[in-house]
C-alpha cells in the first residue's frame, strides 16, 4: 500500500489511541466495521473520502489536522521532522510539553 495510506491509518490510529478508543468503538462511532478500522490503521486499505469524512468527525478532529504535511516527504532531510511530528501528535498535550521541554534542554548542550 502507499506511504500516504499507511501515514493516513497511523494517524487515524494516534487519534483514536490519543482518545482512548479501542477500533471496535471508533468503528461504532463513525459507521466503520471494526475490520476496515483496522486495515485503514495498518494501511492496507486505502480509505474512501466518505469514510475518512466520518472517521475525522468521530475522532473530532479535521481533515487538514489528518492530512496536515503529508506531502513533504520528499527526501530524507524532510523525513526526520515528520516522523517527528507524528511522534509528538500521538502524544497528550502534556505530554507534548514534556517532550518540547526536554528538547530544549539537550539543545543548550549540543556541541558548537
Amino acid at each position: 500500500m502507499s506511504d500516504i495510506a499507511k501515514s493516513v491509518g497511523q494517524r487515524i490510529r494516534n487519534y483514536r489511541i490519543k482518545l482512548g478508543l479501542s477500533q471496535e468503538k471508533l468503528a461504532e462511532l463513525s459507521g466503520c466495521h471494526p475490520t476496515y478500522i483496522g486495515q485503514l490503521e495498518r494501511g492496507e486499505k486505502n480509505a474512501t473520502l466518505e469514510s475518512v469524512e466520518r472517521i475525522t468527525n468521530a475522532l473530532g478532529v479535521s481533515l487538514a489536522d489528518l492530512f496536515e504535511k503529508l506531502g513533504d516527504r520528499q527526501d530524507h532531510k524532510q523525513s526526520v521532522p515528520l516522523l517527528c511530528y507524528e511522534f509528538l501528535s500521538a502524544k497528550s498535550e502534556e505530554e507534548q510539553e514534556q517532550l518540547y521541554k526536554i528538547l530544549l534542554e539537550m539543545d543548550k548542550y549540543k556541541e558548537n
